[in-house]
């Protein structure tokens, strides 16, 4: 499809919202131009649709709009609320006594910061619709914070005023559907151009919408690649999250979390405040799963996510999803927010994987190249042992045996302290196996209770979690 042909197909959307003399609301646009009020207008018809537009930009007549931020942060979910209050109070206050019976009204809102002459800035925004679904309803919202991907602020503008129209139309049209409206966020748009990376929905029509399933959408969709939740089980901005953090990640499948992974999570966590100069007060330790296995073809188990989650926030862990499947993608992707230290915890079976050649296969300098990408600064991997099953050996950093022609390789990173081996480890954890464990789950209660936290096990029994059977 021709780009005359993508805008031609945004402007239809908006056309076909402003032919519906149903639906009457405002368009506030604070950051980069009023590119969604444009679209509008330029198709024709924004006068039975359109009540308002409007942008402020000075932060003096903001404040006097919506009130001042305490944080001095305009582009935040808080200002965007505030926006959406005042901007919904005010027309359905003014309007819905004059207005028809069958008017559903919304007010749409943006505030961002795009690309600037001036800064190098994280060029991202927060947008939102309050709408009534049907007439005289409380209304529902829909909250994005988006990524922008361009590199010039005029294309910037150009993608947030597709998005918005997107939004608008897709709330009207596929409130019932909450993944389609996330589907249709990108429409006529290029991969490249912007990242969704949170989504919230609430009101009368989303009460039973799992706020943490839409967002794993977006990584299942690849409007993103990374989603975060709070202990708190919250969904979260990983830029807010990331922000100048040293940060200690586990990798893993957590089906289930078990002992062994506290004491992986410990040990680590004891190796890596001993970095010089860490400021240990801005240390966040994440429980990063993959994509990958949480999908069986292209499906997701939706239960099965959902118990992993739960079972790491029990114990206070931040959890990420990703689709990044090679480390060195995964440190990338923390570089964008911190250059402050970075951590991996790996069992010293994932260390065979990252040696094996095959595994680069597609990269066009192999090793060589992800091993320069993983390790230009501030990064470790912390390699916790294993015992040998045949032999009771403990299998360290130490005695750990590479391919033959990566053994100066792996020499190399031992001793520039890329590789660091996790010592005072809890030998009586080193049987726990994570995959046999699961197996046990299923076959009812039984020795594997004594292998996960008390909290989880319980969890699991009583939730029946994993596929518990309790037979």
């Amino acid at each position: 499809m021709s780009d005359r042909e993508k805008i031609q197909k945004t402007l239809q959307k908006a056309l076909e919202i402003n032919l519906d003399i149903c639906k009457y609301g405002t368009i506030v646009e604070i950051g980069a131009g009023q590119e969604v009020a444009r679209n509008f207008f330029q198709a024709g018809g924004a006068a039975g649709t359109i009540a308002k537009t409007m942008s402020a930009y000075d932060m003096q007549v903001s404040d006097d709009i919506y009130g001042a931020e305490e944080t001095k942060r305009y582009v935040s979910r808080s200002r965007l609320m505030k926006m959406l209050d005042r901007e919904y109070t005010a027309v359905t206050d003014l309007l819905t006594p004059t207005r028809p019976r069958n008017t559903t009204f919304f007010s749409y809102a943006a505030t961002v910061t795009a690309k600037s002459y001036l800064q190098k800035n994280e060029c991202h925004g927060w947008l939102g619709i309050r709408v009534q679904l049907y007439p005289g309803a409380a209304p529902s919202d829909i909250i994005v914070h988006v990524r922008m991907l361009d590199n010039d602020g005029g294309a910037q503008q150009e993608a947030l005023g597709v998005v918005g129209v997107n939004l608008i139309h897709a709330a009207f049209h596929h409130f019932t559907q909450p993944k389609k409206i996330i589907e249709a966020l990108v429409d006529d748009l290029e991969p490249c151009r912007i990242e969704v990376d949170l989504i919230n929905f609430s009101g009368p029509y989303f009460e039973e919408t799992e706020n943490r399933l839409m967002n794993l959408h977006l990584v299942h969709k690849n409007l993103t690649h990374a989603i975060m939740f709070s202990p708190e089980g919250e969904v979260q901005v990983p830029s807010e999250l990331l922000y100048k953090k040293n940060i200690l990640v586990i990798r893993g499948t957590y089906t289930p979390l078990t002992k062994l992974h506290l004491d992986m999570k410990k040990c680590g966590e004891e190796h890596f405040k001993e970095v010089d100069n860490i400021d240990t007060s801005k240390i966040l330790v994440l429980a990063e799963i993959t994509m990958a296995s949480l999908t069986v073809g292209d499906v997701i188990d939706d239960a099965d996510f959902l118990a992993r989650v739960d079972m790491l926030n029990t114990q206070g862990y931040t959890v990420m999803i990703s689709n990044y499947l090679r480390y060195f993608r995964l440190r990338q992707y923390f570089r964008r927010y911190t250059n402050q230290q970075l951590g991996m915890i790996l069992g010293i079976s994932n260390l065979d994987l990252i040696f094996t050649e095959d595994y680069y296969i597609g990269l066009e300098g192999g090793i060589l190249e992800a091993f320069a990408k993983l390790f230009p600064d501030n990064t470790r991997l912390y390699i916790y042992p294993i015992k040998s099953p045949e032999q009771e050996e403990l299998i360290t950093i130490d005695n750990f045996k590479p391919p033959k022609k990566l053994q100066h390789l792996f020499e190399y990173c031992k001793e520039n302290g890329y590789l660091v081996g996790l010592e005072n480890v809890d030998e009586s954890m080193l049987h726990i196996n994570p995959s046999q464990v699961l197996s046990e789950i299923q076959k009812g209660r039984g020795k594997w209770e004594d292998q996960v936290p008390e909290s989880i096990s319980k969890m699991i029994i009583s939730k029946r979690l994993l596929g518990y059977s309790a037979r």
